[in-house]
């Protein structure tokens, strides 16, 4: 029997932290994604093809709870990154992929289909996976080309937004013109 409990345990005394253990526990933290992923982009084979659907687009048919309740297990793979500690570009890269697959959800039939399609949480255990396996650089370096190809596309949208106010200024000036002389 011991003779006295400790108020406090420190969990190093225990279990000294090791890299064997610190893989097992990131292999276990993407676990829970793993699954999640899975069951929501990958569960169910449509019979005679290989494509394959998951829980997200199905309960996307269901007005209001069905996307709370796919988004939520979303939300938990976003929560595996932060804990697998993500930088924040990658982090917001994913946001947007579900994001981006909850807006999918507000689209009558045509969402499921495009969710169906997607597949946000598959794509999010790939970039987690890909962190927690140590390619960083990888992952930093594909998400900084997407930050950049939207920037690109946005100041694209911008300049074509520009020019065809300029344009229905013009118009609207000669036809002002004409009309008035």
């Amino acid at each position: 029997m011991p003779s006295e409990i400790p108020d406090r345990i420190i969990i190093d005394q225990v279990l000294p932290p090791s890299a064997k253990g610190m893989a097992a526990r990131a292999a276990g933290e993407s676990e829970l994604a793993r699954y999640l992923a899975k069951w929501l982009d990958n569960w169910l084979r449509i019979p005679g093809t290989d494509f394959k659907i998951g829980l997200d687009p199905i309960l996307a048919l269901i007005p209001g709870l069905g996307s709370g309740v796919a988004s939520g297990g979303g939300v938990i793979i976003l929560l595996e990154a932060i804990r697998s500690g993500v930088t924040l570009p990658v982090f917001i890269r994913m946001g947007g992929n579900l994001l981006l697959n909850t807006l999918f959800d507000f689209l009558p039939l045509g969402g499921p289909v495009a969710s169906a399609f997607f597949k946000s949480n598959m794509r999010n255990l790939r970039l987690l996976q890909a962190w927690q396996a140590g390619n960083q650089a990888a992952v930093k370096k594909s998400t900084l080309r997407l930050f950049l190809s939207l920037g690109l596309l946005l100041a694209a949208l911008a300049a074509m937004l520009i020019g065809l106010w300029i344009f229905y200024a013009w118009l609207i000036s000669r036809v002002f013109q004409h009309l008035l002389a």
